[in-house]
């Protein structure tokens, strides 16, 4: 497989862009266009299966959420899909009260969910700039395969629309897990997508709660169906890049099962929509914390759009660095503040921290020096990040 860089890393902006379009998907999940104008074009355009951050104030707090590009690139629009998550404000306000001529505030898009084998001249044809190497012959007779659950599908249908149109020997493999047939996002997209490509697309419904023809596509996904999922309807053994998006148990179940098969790590992409652990979350200004004049702080440095910031943080506090430069930088870039999304990356220019979470970062970018700020924690008296590398 020709390896190419992942995703490029941009400065997380927001634009207030309007919204053109409302589609119910299901009854709890719309999918939301944006219009966007022709000056922020360059801003926006994305690689198959980055996302964005949406902004919103709610009865006097500002929320961030990230929800996956669920479109393959087009200059001029972007669409996100949002599910309703049980007692999550953003999106059932979403479900419930958006409409299109609303504006949010969106965030220029990020992330390294995508395709090593698609050619970066996708990014560029898109903006306008030379391109490269044709995609056809990039994934020339490449085999995909992905699993996804839920809100999973989002960006997985996105990447799999773009890989299958890239060439006519591409073949992509998909098992795509629900609770029921009601639940299934863009069912009949997918459904189209498998009459355009019947020979080359592959779809599996696993429905836990609804009894299907095949006991394997029956029930929840666990290590042993997963098991006899890689090794009868999945082409493991062909497979040149995989695709894993969905709730962290399922996504480190189907990581479990392809190293247990011995798949190089290189060759698998995932992506958490959940990391269990809804608690992580500290706002968007940042938890209180005042230094301690009597006791030991730590003193946090930090560089943003070329300017200098620094904060003290006491050490009984146990504060993550993000939460400390909130308190003094209300613009330090961040989304979901779980280890998830990676808009929070800095690099570690001085000091030593602690990560606690790590499900965005690339190896190579920790080689590189490169932090989470919102789990990393100061092990030093002095600690100097970079938002701008």
């Amino acid at each position: 497989m020709s390896v190419l860089p992942a995703a490029p890393v941009r400065r997380a902006v927001f634009h207030p862009l309007t919204v053109a379009a409302v589609r119910r998907l299901t009854e709890d999940a719309v999918e939301v266009t944006f219009a966007v104008p022709p000056d922020l074009v360059d801003s926006y355009h994305y690689l198959p299966g980055q996302y964005v951050a949406l902004r919103k104030v709610l009865d006097g707090t500002e929320l961030r959420r990230s929800y996956s590009i669920c479109a393959e690139p087009r200059p001029g629009e972007l669409r996100v899909a949002i599910k309703r998550d049980l007692g999550g404000l953003f999106s059932s306000w979403a479900n419930e009260h958006l409409l299109a001529g609303d504006a949010l505030d969106v965030m220029s898009p990020a992330g390294s969910f995508t395709s090593r084998s698609l050619p970066a001249a996708l990014s560029d044809a898109y903006s306008g700039g030379p391109a490269g190497m044709p995609a056809h012959q990039q994934v020339e007779g490449q085999v995909f395969a992905a699993v996804a659950a839920g809100s999973g599908i989002t960006p997985v249908i996105a990447i799999a629309r773009t890989i299958l149109a890239s060439s006519d020997t591409t073949r992509f493999d998909l098992v795509y897990a629900n609770k029921a047939a009601m639940d299934v996002m863009f069912l009949e997209e997918l459904a189209d997508l498998k009459d355009r490509y019947p020979s080359r697309f592959a779809l599996h419904h696993v429905l836990s709660r609804e009894q299907r023809i095949s006991p394997l596509l029956s029930g929840r996904i666990d290590a042993a169906k997963l098991t006899a999922l890689i090794g009868t309807v999945l082409p493991a053994d062909a497979v040149d890049e995989w695709f894993l998006c969905g709730p962290f148990e399922l996504v480190q179940l189907c990581r479990d099962a392809l190293s247990a098969r011995g798949v190089d790590p290189a060759k698998v992409r995932f992506e958490l929509f959940t990391t269990g652990r809804p608690d992580r979350p500290e706002g968007s200004s940042g938890r209180p914390v005042v230094p301690d004049s009597s006791g030991e702080n730590y003193g946090i440095t930090f560089r943003l759009d070329g300017l200098q910031g620094s904060v003290s943080s006491p050490v009984h506090a146990r504060e993550s660095i993000l939460n400390a430069a909130l308190r003094v930088r209300p613009d330090v870039p961040f989304a979901c503040a779980g280890g998830v999304c990676g808009t929070c990356r800095a690099k570690l220019v001085a000091g030593t921290v602690e990560m606690e979470e790590n499900y965005a970062l690339e190896p190579e970018e920790l080689a590189a020096g490169y932090v989470l700020t919102c789990q990393s924690r100061p092990t030093s008296t002095e600690v100097n990040v970079d938002y701008d590398a």
